[in-house]
């Protein structure tokens, strides 16, 4: 008589058919991650758990669950002597649009606010990411928690991927062209806050996931978070859009609509020209569309961090910002 796999548990909950079948719990979620991080199921049983959540789509418990499963697989790697003020998740790359939200990041640094922003790249085809972005822009990357340390100390930004983060998880995303879909990881990788940052920022693309993630941010205790519908998925204001925010401020659960910046919308580039970043940042490119995706992700942040709570109040912090972010940065940046 053979035994059932330990995993083959979580699976059933999942897949016992259309009447049978339902969402992990909290406890079940992160047991099931616990299972997945320490490398204790079959390759089929993780293909098998992760399509099926990504068709269910996951719920507060099960992101929850998955996240605090990795922060406690994460405890004895993350040095506790480190700290930043925000926490940045970059996973989903720009397709469309340049990425506008990193001179938006690069000029909170420049504000004394440390910035540590983690993601991973090349998961799928067509898209630009955070890490070959400020590689070309002469920001180096970290590849360990010193390098973090010293980057958050000395310039208050900070860029490490998932490779170096926790491989566990970059591995399955890696799976991304195997599946043929993005797995969860992707999703819940964005509330990992690896280092208990006071401010927690995030960017969603399909609106469903907001709530979720708010109400899991609430069950992780986090301290004030927000989820902006953002342009691809990133964590950027979209100008042209009415901005929609959910935030997690404290036991507070808010949903939040901010009026479009442009009354008209723009023409989307013919081709995304990263030289053009270097240029909006020293003031030589004129750029309506870039002007107010900086400034509305500006806004975002300083909404998320209690500097105003109205949309006119933020925006006014935005461009203080925006006016004191270091022109000389890139001078001596790769050409």
């Amino acid at each position: 008589m053979s035994i059932e796999h330990p995993f083959a548990q979580y699976v059933r909950i999942l897949g016992k058919g259309r009447r049978g079948s339902r969402s992990l719990t909290y406890e079940e979620a992160l047991a099931a991650m616990g299972h997945i991080l320490k490398g204790e199921t079959e390759d089929v049983q993780l293909g098998a758990f992760m399509m099926l959540l990504r068709v269910k789509e996951e719920n507060a418990d099960e992101l929850a669950g998955f996240t605090q499963a990795t922060k406690d697989h994460l405890k004895n790697t993350v040095p506790a002597n480190i700290s930043a003020h925000l926490d940045w998740s970059s996973y989903a790359g720009k397709r469309r649009q340049l990425p506008w939200y990193l001179l938006a990041a690069l000029t909170l640094a420049d504000n004394g606010i440390k910035v540590f922003m983690h993601g991973a790249d090349g998961h799928t085809e067509g898209r630009i990411y955070s890490s070959h972005v400020l590689e070309f822009l002469g920001i180096t990357l970290a590849k360990s928690w010193d390098d973090v340390e010293s980057q958050l100390d000395e310039s208050h930004f900070s860029f490490l991927s998932m490779e170096h983060l926790c491989p566990e998880l970059q591995s399955i995303i890696d799976l991304r062209n195997i599946f043929g879909l993005r797995s969860p990881v992707h999703s819940f990788s964005r509330l990992l806050n690896p280092l208990n940052c006071q401010y927690v920022t995030q960017g969603v693309f399909h609106p469903g996931y907001g709530p979720s993630h708010q109400h899991g941010a609430k069950l992780l205790g986090y301290e004030r978070l927000s989820i902006l519908k953002g342009e691809g998925g990133e964590c950027e204001s979209n100008p042209d859009s009415v901005m929609k925010m959910h935030h997690c401020f404290g036991d507070e659960l808010i949903e939040e609509e901010w009026p479009s910046i442009f009354p008209r919308r723009h023409v989307k580039p013919k081709e995304l020209v990263l030289e053009d970043l270097k240029r909006h940042w020293n003031g030589t490119l004129d750029n309506e569309y870039a002007d107010g995706a900086v400034i509305g992700t500006l806004a975002y942040t300083a909404r998320l961090m209690g500097k105003g709570d109205t949309f006119e109040a933020c925006m006014a912090q935005a461009r203080i910002w925006w006016e004191n972010r270091d022109l000389s940065r890139f001078n001596t940046a790769r050409k």
